[in-house]
């Protein structure tokens, strides 16, 4: 019986040799609980040693083997060749990022809005850090912990309509992470990143479009991360206008 193959398309970019991508086609064995990563790591080991892409964990965790596929963002190692086969695979880089080699985009950019929103927990400075626990309840928990799931992996950025137009919107991710924060009863930093949060390049681009929920591979729900923030955002201009603040 003869082996079964599948096609597998990619998107080859080499900026320093190359004036603009172009797909390269590769035929591998075709197995039924082969990924598409496991596809990749085939061509890299016994046909083509040149290829480039991110990958690590193969677990669906550590977030770094997205990409395009069939033009829709997935994780290659939890994205299979049965729901292809026996049609061809199309690989591109994520969508909305720079190509900085093949599969492999440059993500500076994110990290650089990642860090504008302090993802972390955050202390008055007069706050006695060493002397006592901080401890959280089933209930705090519970309104933070869906945010926590987020792996960075970029696939809600690529979905993100408003991240096409506008690379400086702050984006999915970074807002749910900064969420995360805001609703942590131990965070006492939500003032500072509203700030960042709540202008032009904030919160209020976001046309709640709900793409990036659709594609996060964790249900983190970024969508609803967002939404929760202008609400949040609104209640607070609405309480500074009236004519009594608390403890008054």
């Amino acid at each position: 019986m003869p082996e079964l193959t599948i096609d597998i398309e990619v998107l080859r970019y080499r900026p320093e040799t190359d004036d603009e991508p172009s797909y390269q086609t590769y035929t591998v064995p075709y197995q039924d609980d082969w990924s598409v990563l496991d596809a990749l790591n085939h061509i890299k080991d016994h046909m083509d040693g040149s290829i480039s892409y991110r990958w690590s964990c193969h677990m669906a965790v550590c977030g770094s083997c997205g990409m395009m596929i069939d033009d829709v963002p997935h994780l290659s190692c939890k994205t299979f060749l049965r729901d292809y086969y026996p049609n061809k695979v199309k690989l591109d880089p994520l969508a909305n990022f720079p190509i900085e080699r093949d599969l492999v985009v440059n993500i500076e950019g994110f990290l650089e809005k990642l860090e504008s929103v302090k993802p972390y927990l955050i202390h008055a400075p007069d706050d006695p850090l060493n002397e006592t626990e901080y401890l959280e309840t089933p209930a705090e928990l519970i309104r933070f912990k869906q945010y926590t799931m987020c792996i960075n992996c970029l696939l809600c950025y690529s979905a993100c309509p408003e991240f096409a137009l506008d690379p400086d919107f702050t984006g999915p991710a970074a807002l749910t992470l900064a969420h995360r924060y805001n609703v942590d009863a131990r965070d006492q930093g939500t003032a500072e990143r509203t700030r960042i949060m709540n202008t032009e390049k904030g919160v209020w681009p976001c046309m709640f479009v709900g793409a990036c929920s659709e594609v996060c591979p964790k249900q983190v729900d970024p969508a609803a991360a967002v939404q929760q923030i202008k609400v949040a955002s609104v209640f607070d201009w609405y309480k500074s206008l009236l004519p009594f603040q608390d403890g008054e």
